[in-house]
């Protein structure tokens, strides 16, 4: 198959062949539904996190109980100025969306249309070419370079007067190839201004090359530049739901002009943002970080399996690059049920 006609299903499919067959009690389709197999079954094309969410933010989730019946405005108030202080931005410029995938939506809504175009990577995180649809708009996709990394310098080409979206993952889903800061900041000079640049950062924690680097720090210097992120994967949060924006102001409110109201936060009520987003810098920075090497740990069994696979050639590479996805994979293989909360 050759990389221009490489989807993230038929990637996720071909390598999960040999390596889901080593996990699962039985193959499994890329749709298919947490209920197709036997109990217990592992599904591993979520990327969900095996130790589930803090102490703290399930004491807060059940702290909300009191309020269910009030809309969570209020709430989102609360978490946008506890972002704010965590990444020493301002709260105008935070987007909250029912997770990232609804932030990639209203980035779609807000920003093409029926004779527009957004540029992306093949493979990749299939939502914004799935939105894109819905507009009308083309999906222009460029085929990743040989070592399955976004090939910038021809995505950046591919940018033209119709271009409303340019859409990098990173690390990239389902590759789990990264782009340097270098490299990112070379491309954000050539896209044209006229196209907004949607950085998706859901697997951010989990990134252990030092080239890479967030884009948050460069919105200032760009003012077409969005960077997504998720509470669903280091966090633990994917069943309620939560993903943000970082974006200057004049982007915020367009996508908030997408959002719709008071639909975002649900069971997370007031509290939980101070649970997400402790006051002390350094402890927080060493949970997260022992949470990611957690269900990092895994690497060399994962090359071993990728190798079994037939994937000889390339399993170093992808078994490097791949801890993002198949760390957390191996751990749910190991817990097939999240671990005693009590030792979290």
């Amino acid at each position: 198959m050759s990389l221009s006609k490489l989807s993230r299903r038929s990637f996720a499919t071909a390598l999960g062949a040999g390596l889901g067959a080593a996990l699962l009690p039985r193959p499994l389709t890329p749709a298919a539904r947490a209920d197709a197999g036997p109990k217990g079954t592992i599904l591993l094309n979520s990327n969900e996190n095996p130790y589930g969410p803090s102490a703290r933010a399930r004491e807060a989730m059940t702290a909300t109980q009191p309020i269910a019946s009030r809309y969570p405005d209020s709430a989102e108030d609360d978490l946008r100025a506890a972002l704010g202080r965590h990444h020493g931005v301002a709260p105008e410029q935070i987007v909250l969306g029912c997770g990232s995938g609804e932030v990639l939506k209203m980035a779609d809504m807000a920003f093409l249309t029926a004779g527009r175009n957004v540029v992306v990577s093949q493979p990749t995180f299939e939502a914004v070419i799935e939105y894109a649809r819905v507009t009308k708009a083309e999906s222009v996709k460029v085929a990743q370079t040989s070592d399955f990394r976004h090939d910038l310098p021809k995505m950046a080409a591919a940018c033209d007067a119709r271009t409303g979206l340019v859409y990098v993952c990173n690390p990239n889903n389902p590759t789990g190839t990264i782009v340097s800061a270098d490299e990112m900041g070379s491309f954000l000079d050539r896209v044209p201004k006229t196209a907004t640049v949607l950085v998706d950062e859901a697997y951010h924690h989990f990134v252990e090359d030092p080239r890479y680097k967030s884009v948050v720090p460069s919105i200032a210097g760009y003012p077409n530049l969005v960077v997504a992120r998720t509470f669903s994967k280091i966090y633990g949060l994917a069943y309620l739901r939560l993903g943000w924006a970082y974006c200057p102001t004049e982007v915020a409110e367009a996508l908030n002009r997408i959002v719709i109201a008071a639909a975002r936060l649900g069971l997370l009520g007031s509290t939980l943002p101070k649970s997400l987003v402790p006051q002390d810098p350094e402890r927080r920075a060493a949970l997260v970080n022992r949470l990611a090497a957690a269900v990092m740990a895994e690497s060399s069994e994962r090359q071993a399996l990728l190798a079994a696979a037939g994937y000889r050639e390339r399993s170093e590479l992808l078994a490097r690059q791949l801890h993002f996805a198949f760390g957390l994979s191996d751990a749910l293989a190991r817990h097939p049920r999240p671990p005693d909360p009590g030792r979290n």
